[in-house]
């Protein structure tokens, strides 16, 4: 081996090294440590290694320094960046420069070598540099050593030096008494001097050093038994021992405490900390959420009760700021800290898994800005009070504070009647409103006293702008997108998941409105089934409900307009409608974000010119005295008396722009309920900066759901349909219908049969409505048998259906179509009546004559003659036919009819679908009273339906002759209707005579035109 290389050598040494630290042998002539070394040297002598990218190495390093970051390692990134940038600026040995192919060869391998640098807990090492030995040898003594110096006439006096001038000229610039005042020196004290020795600063160590420690650094003053400070023996800064001297004099049984005495200085340091959210102090105690004041701690220039309770005062508000940033930091710091504080409070008892909304999110947010503002007016006093330049006092701290102190009272207030006393177990959605509604009360409370609180309606104003903004970003997706998307459930209308969008009943009972009593452990849950349009309504009958306040005058919009574009993106719209929509909605402005420009724009034109600022306040105070006068009146009404509350009530009124030319008439009149008398500075600014976008989208939303229904689903023809078929509007169809079941009741045979009326009803409708036949169909049900006696009920087991598809059948209801299904009942037995009385023929009543006269012509003679009897039947018909041909024409026209052309009317007026609905259902109630089917006029209905029943007997003993019955029950049939009828003319006259049922004028004429005196 003596022909190797000193590289060689080197290499075999430190491959032996590397192998004994990968494998742990230390035995050189081990077989297993004789083959690895083979392995590494033949790899070494043998093998190509590509040249390492220094590129690659420079973008792992950086991967690694954002993955660190990314993983909130910043301790970790920051430390590995400098180590790394450290390492690649430092020398090699055998190498020279730096950031060369070696240091990244030797990062690379480190690279390989790691295994997952995130996962692993490092904690920097410090690393001790090696002091550099200083040289003391005094090499000017042994290089002069032989050599003769002259020192001159002044042997004493130090060498001059161009660098110590230097030092001395800006040392003398700069240096300052303990005054803080600079010491003037005059060219002949300069002159007297220049013989001594120049001054030269101190250093640690020497005695000038304890006077500046003890200038600059704080006495202990927490710890017991601390030093005392010097201070003045001027009388007013002793007022302390003054008046403890006093209290010894006149108190016998005084015994003086020990005290901890502290400089004003210090005083204000820790207030300034309080207020910063400091929990850690000496004068201020923290005991479970309470901060109190320290018994003992005194200032010599007063006296410890006024010191005590100027402390007491500002530890309230200390306490408040710490409640306010014990719950941001609980908010804030939900997925960071695994055990944020409770400490007692009712909104921090919430479940660990469950996170905090974002209402109280966008809260914290708030009150986490103004806090960082207020902490900024906290260091810039601490900063005037390091730097000495001006006095400082407590009392001017506290002045300089009061404008925030009274701002942290009124959030401190807001927090605890919003948040904190709130019960722990509040669903979210109760949470949520309760916050926006306590903002919403307090900006209303402090509005009302003017100016005296303009700041705190500032403050409040700007704290509801945020803590609103999710509740208005729900708003806004779910009247944009169709999409109510609330994961923490804290809006007030919910999702029901189990009914689907393309389910009949979406409309009524797919969302839930949330109303919260003012008493916050009782939640009222009012489902809209009426569309959530008046469920509010209903409950604020029983109670005060406070709901969310500030959307209760456009609930009813959000709530169509959400369910109308969650129903229009899953119907089956046209391509080029969703196109067009898809544009515009990517050039579209959030609600939240026109809610804040309509805001600022209002600001902004209030803001006028200083030109104008005389004329508009002289304009102003002319329009005030006027409009007090004009007030005093209208107080004077109602007997009040107040001047005050009319300058204020016309300062409120000057407000509205149009105020004055409504006010000012002659004729108007005070409405108690009129939101003009009680609205206050914000609600006009919702009304005019939030309202309006809601409206806006409401009328573009319900506008563009109509006109689909209108268009695409053809809602129209279905409701025509609806009155063909169930109405007979379709007459000349149903004609064929009904009439082929009268015509098998009248030859006797059966017609309960439900393939002979599927039959008929296909075979009339295919002929005219080809389309509509596969929808109709018809069945029967069974009644209870005692109705049975009387024929005109055998018609009530018919039950006719219309199948409508989706979404019309929204409308058009299964419900709808039971009051659709008893009209068509009583139309149908009135038709049967009429037909029954139309298809009656002389020539029967004849030929049954003469059968009787060729029979029986012995019982005649007793009795009246026949033909006596025929007239008497014929007079019979004639009356009946009367009443039955009234009570048509009034359903079919007066009701059916005009209350038909009322309702395609309403109809096309219709901006919503809730209002079509509503329409719809007016509609069937208006004809289902109107048609005398309610259950308050039953009595009306029986009396017509015997009228009917007796024209059915009549017509059947008409058919069958006199052979067939008795003569005395002409008589009997003839005193039947003359009851009925007296009965329902002298009902109905009384009826139009009270003007509670108009319509049934008409009915009451005709009826009264048929009926005869007795």
């Amino acid at each position: 081996m003596a022909h190797w290389t000193n590289f060689e050598k080197e290499t075999e040494k430190e491959t032996k090294n590397l192998i004994r630290c990968l494998s742990g042998i230390e035995d050189e002539e081990d077989q297993n440590f004789q083959m690895a070394l083979k392995f590494a040297w033949s790899n070494f002598r043998f093998h190509q290694f590509l040249n390492v990218d220094g590129h690659k190495v420079q973008r792992s390093i950086t991967g690694i320094h954002e993955k660190l970051m990314i993983h909130s390692d910043t301790s970790k990134a920051d430390c590995w960046m400098r180590l790394t940038q450290e390492f690649l600026n430092s020398p090699l040995p055998n190498t020279d420069g730096t950031k060369t192919e070696v240091h990244c060869s030797i990062l690379s391998l480190l690279l390989f070598l790691s295994g997952s640098p995130s996962n692993t807990t490092f904690i920097e090492r410090p690393r001790l540099k090696e002091a550099e030995l200083q040289d003391d040898f005094d090499w000017a003594e042994y290089l002069r050593e032989g050599e003769d110096l002259e020192t001159g006439p002044y042997p004493d006096t130090p060498e001059w030096s161009e660098e110590e001038s230097e030092e001395e000229d800006s040392q003398e610039a700069i240096s300052r008494e303990d005054s803080g005042i600079q010491v003037d020196k005059t060219p002949q004290e300069d002159q007297e001097n220049t013989n001594q020795a120049l001054p030269v600063t101190w250093t640690v160590g020497e005695p000038d050093a304890r006077a500046w420690l003890e200038q600059h650094v704080v006495t202990p003053y927490w710890v017991a038994h601390a030093p005392r400070f010097p201070h003045s023996l001027h009388l007013h800064s002793n007022l302390l021992n003054v008046w403890d001297q006093h209290l010894y004099n006149t108190d016998p049984l005084y015994l003086p405490e020990e005290k901890a005495f502290v400089t004003e200085t210090q005083v204000i340091r820790e207030t300034i900390w309080l207020l910063s959210g400091v929990k850690k102090h000496f004068i201020f105690q923290f005991h479970d959420g309470q901060v109190s004041v320290r018994n003992n701690v005194v200032v010599t220039h007063l006296t410890s009760n006024c010191l005590r309770s100027v402390l007491e005062h500002i530890a309230v508000y200390g306490q408040a700021v710490f409640r306010l940033q014990r719950f941001i930091d609980e908010v804030t710091g939900y997925s960071s800290e695994p055990c944020p504080p409770s400490s007692g409070s009712s909104h921090s008892s919430r479940k660990g898994s469950e996170p905090p909304f974002r209402t109280y999110q966008a809260f914290v947010w708030a009150l986490y800005k103004y806090f960082a503002s207020f902490k900024e007016e906290l260091t810039t006093i601490e900063r005037e009070l390091i730097c000495k330049d001006e006095t400082v006092t407590l009392s001017a701290v506290l002045e300089r504070l009061s404008p925030h102190l009274a701002q942290i009272k009124v959030l401190h207030k807001v927090f605890c009647t919003g948040v904190a006393e709130v019960p722990p177990d509040t669903p979210n959605v109760v949470r949520a409103s309760h916050l926006l509604n306590t903002l919403y009360k307090a900006i209303i409370e402090y509005d009302s006293v003017g100016e005296a609180s303009e700041q705190a309606v500032a403050l409040l104003f700007s704290l509801w702008t945020e803590t609103v903004r999710p509740y208005l970003e729900i708003v806004d997706e779910w009247i944009v997108h169709g999409q109510l998307f609330d994961p923490a459930k804290e809006f007030i209308i919910q999702r029901n998941k189990d009914v689907p969008v393309n389910h009949r009943d979406f409309w009524y009972a797919t969302y839930t409105l949330y109303s919260v009593s003012e008493t916050v452990e009782n939640e009222e849950k009012l489902n809209d089934a009426a569309s959530g349009s008046s469920g509010g309504d209903q409950g604020a009958s029983n109670r005060q409900l406070t709901m969310v306040s500030f959307l209760k005058p456009v609930l009813k919009q959000i709530i169509m307009a959400g369910k109308s574009m969650q129903l229009l993106k899953n119907l089956d719209c046209k391509d080029t409608e969703q196109s067009e929509s898809s544009s515009r909605d990517a050039e579209r402005k959030s609600l939240y974000t026109l809610f804040l420009e309509s805001v600022q724009s209002r600001l902004c034109q209030r803001q006028e010119s200083p030109t104008d600022t005389v004329t508009e306040q002289q304009a102003t105070k002319r329009s005030l005295i006027k409009m007090q006068s004009i007030v005093v009146q209208h107080l004077q009404i109602v007997d009040i008396h107040d001047p005050l509350l009319a300058i204020n009530f016309a300062r409120l009124y000057l407000e509205q722009s149009d105020f004055h030319e409504r006010f000012s008439g002659g004729d108007f009149i005070v409405d108690r309920s009129s939101q003009s008398v009680t609205c206050q500075t914000f609600e006009l600014t919702l009304r005019s900066c939030l309202y309006p976008h809601i409206e806006k989208r409401y009328i573009e939303c319900c506008g563009n759901l109509m006109k689909t229904l209108k268009k695409d689903y053809k809602l129209l023809e279905y409701l025509q349909a609806m009155r063909n078929y169930f109405l007979l509007e379709a007459g000349d169809t149903m004609y064929d219908f009904y009439t082929a079941i009268f015509d098998r009741v009248l030859e006797k045979e059966s017609w309960q049969q439900l393939s002979f009326l599927n039959v008929q009803l296909q075979q009339a409708v295919g002929q005219r409505c080809p389309e509509d036949s596969s929808r109709l169909s018809i069945f029967l049900e069974t009644i209870d048998p005692a109705r049975k006696k009387h024929p005109v009920n055998n018609l009530d087991v018919l039950t006719l259906t219309y199948k409508v598809p989706w979404p019309v059948d929204i409308v058009i209801s299964s419900e709808c179509q039971k009051i659709y299904n008893q009209v068509f009942l009583l139309l149908l037995q009135i038709k049967w009546a009429k037909y029954s009385l139309d298809t009656l023929r002389f020539s029967d009543l004849t030929v049954a004559t003469q059968k009787i006269e060729g029979g029986k012509p012995e019982e005649m003679a007793v009795k009246e003659p026949i033909n006596q009897q025929i007239h008497r039947m014929c007079l019979l018909r004639v009356k009946l036919m009367h009443f039955v041909n009234s009570l048509h024409n009034y359903i079919m026209t007066r009701i059916l009819h005009s209350t038909g052309l009322e309702f395609q009317h309403q109809v096309q007026e219709a901006k919503d679908l809730d209002q079509l609905i509503k329409i719809h259902y007016r509609y069937l109630s208006t004809i289902h009273d109107r048609c005398l089917l309610r259950e308050k006029v039953s009595f009306v209905k029986e009396a017509i339906m015997k009228v009917l029943n007796l024209v059915l007997i009549f017509s059947d003993r008409w058919q069958a002759g006199f052979g067939a019955w008795k003569i005395e029950s002409i008589d009997k049939m003839e005193s039947d209707f003359k009851n009925c009828h007296m009965f329902l003319v002298t009902i109905l006259n009384k009826a139009v005579c009270r003007g509670s049922f108009p319509h049934l004028e008409s009915l009451a004429l005709s009826l009264m035109a048929g009926f005869e005196q007795c």
